[in-house]
């Protein structure tokens, strides 16, 4: 299972090698750094987590493992992986296969291996050997490091449907998974549960109504809810026991949980009408069930991942990627465990979704440094939080025309309503009625956010929270090679295409530190 390649160069690669070097460079870097990405320690580590039950032989996990990389640089599928090592020769340089006429695997043994590499978390080992590989030249300084988190949105695989076609793709599946557990024809399914409305090419061409009459759209919802049922009751007279098991059971969920998130009680009575709004958590696609509704900003929506790193210097040492409605500060635990493999740092530079991490927090209380820009204070141009005294000691806010309030212990502090309704201020402090005051709410990190602010607004400090451009500059070097859409289907098998491509960066880096050292020498 050893990857025995000779670490020399043959005069067949050397001749090869030199050709290559002016503009096909990192393939000549591949095959002069593998020996040291790939050393005794980290092939007996690949080796143990790919060992087959039974002690049957196998190819060598650590040119597997390399095949990932090449795939993650050159964007290719494992068709085309399969295709580049029967006929490229710089993949065939890559792996020590030079003049071979087949490639050396198979485009089965690369989907096995990608699912080992996920079961066994081989794909964070490749990139925490990547920056350990970088450490070990001493080119990247350590000293005084930073870890910097950021997030980028990842476009999920997924076809994204309206409810409709949820519905209808959801009572398909059904179908599909009923006929093949029974042994029957589809159609056989659909005629014996008295199914109309799929037998066409689509949903909505066998409902065949006007889409701008609310009253048809009505009648098409409470029609197609109708043969919901009698597929249910279907299922349950001819296939209850399949029904309790994969993959009936899990199309069945999938429907009822369409049904469930898409659908609401009419407010005038007769039955469910399509639900106004967002279902919390609103699955978009029966493709990826693991894809979700996200935003880039107030208005710049999109469907399906968040991918997050973690980075010092130049350097990506995490990545993962969650679906796109969780909130940011659930991947800043994970990732820095990813990055504290590589030893402590002075501090954390974050976005302000990670601010609510308990780890960023522990951080804090540990004596690190915390740099994050404070939550901005908007009050349609009036008086801020920023414009009142806040005594956190005292627990009371003092106002700009020099009242005070106590901070209650749901950390609100009301100012009396008498002393706002005489104030000169009042029409710059709040638009409320006369007979109410002005109210402040304290964050409960208050204390925190307060430091932040006066951190904003020295030059020293602003300097610092432009270091924050560097995890900017490495996220959109991951989106180059990664690209904007995901490859697969799922959170964790996408974690393992953004951790190879942060591989694939960092060795990017490496070879153009290497290149410089040459050209100076």
């Amino acid at each position: 299972m050893r990857w025995d390649v000779p670490g020399k160069p043959s005069a067949r690669e050397q001749k090869l090698m030199q050709r290559l070097r002016r503009r096909q460079s990192f393939y000549v870097f591949l095959r002069e750094i593998r020996a040291e990405l790939f050393d005794e320690a980290f092939e007996a580590e690949l080796e143990r987590a790919y060992e087959r039950p039974g002690g049957d032989k196998s190819l060598p996990p650590a040119m597997l493992a390399m095949v990932t990389l090449l795939q993650a640089y050159d964007q290719l599928s494992d068709a085309d992986a399969v295709v580049e090592a029967e006929f490229d020769a710089r993949w065939q340089l890559v792996l020590g296969c030079l003049g071979a006429k087949q490639a050396p695997f198979s485009q089965g043994v690369l989907s096995q291996f990608r699912e080992r590499m996920v079961a066994h978390d081989l794909d964070r080992k490749l990139l925490e050997r990547t920056v350990r590989l970088a450490k070990e030249t001493g080119k990247f300084g350590w000293q005084r490091v930073k870890y910097i988190l950021d997030s980028s949105p990842l476009l999920g695989a997924g076809r994204v449907e309206d409810t409709w076609n949820l519905i209808g793709r959801a009572l398909s599946t059904v179908v599909d998974c009923a006929a093949k557990c029974l042994g029957v024809p589809r159609q056989r399914v659909l005629d014996d549960a008295r199914l109309t409305l799929l037998s066409g090419p689509s949903l909505k061409t066998a409902l065949d109504i006007d889409w701008d009459d609310e009253g048809q759209k009505r009648s098409a919802l409470q029609r197609l809810l109708g043969e919901v049922e009698s597929l249910q009751a279907w299922v349950a007279q001819h296939a209850s026991e399949e029904a309790r098991k994969p993959p009936l059971q899990t199309a069945l969920a999938a429907l009822q949980r369409v049904l469930a998130q898409d659908l609401e009680p009419d407010p005038g009575g007769g039955g469910l009408v399509i639900r106004r709004g967002v279902a919390k958590d609103r699955m978009p696609s029966l493709g990826d069930k693991e894809m979700r509704h996200g935003r880039k900003s107030k208005s710049k929506r999109f469907n399906g991942f968040k991918r997050h790193i973690v980075t010092a210097g130049s350097l990506i040492l995490g990545a993962i990627v969650l679906p796109a409605n969780q909130p940011e500060h659930e991947a800043a635990g994970p990732l820095l465990d990813e990055a504290e493999q590589h030893g402590a740092a002075d501090g954390v530079l974050i976005d302000r979704g990670y601010l609510a991490s308990p780890r960023v927090m522990q951080l804090r209380c540990e004596g690190k440094q915390v740099l994050c820009k404070p939550w901005p204070s908007r009050n349609h141009g009036l008086f801020t939080k920023e414009d009142f005294g806040i005594n956190l000691n005292a627990g009371e806010l003092t106002c700009p025309a020099g009242a005070k309030a106590n901070i209650s212990e749901a950390l609100l502090a009301r100012f009396d309503a008498a002393n706002c309704a005489t104030c000169g201020l009042r029409a710059s402090c709040t638009p409320a009625k006369l007979g109410r005051g002005r109210s402040v709410t304290i964050h409960p990190q208050e204390e925190f956010l307060i430091e932040l602010r006066k951190l904003r607004q020295t030059s020293e400090g602003r300097a610092q929270l432009r270091e924050r451009v560097q995890v900017e500059h490495k996220l959109a070097r991951l989106g180059s090679i990664q690209g904007d859409r995901s490859r697969y289907k799922g959170a964790r098998k996408n974690t393992l295409d953004a951790r190879r491509c942060a591989a694939v960066a960092n060795l990017q880096d490496i070879a153009r530190i290497t290149v410089e050292e040459r050209r100076a020498a």
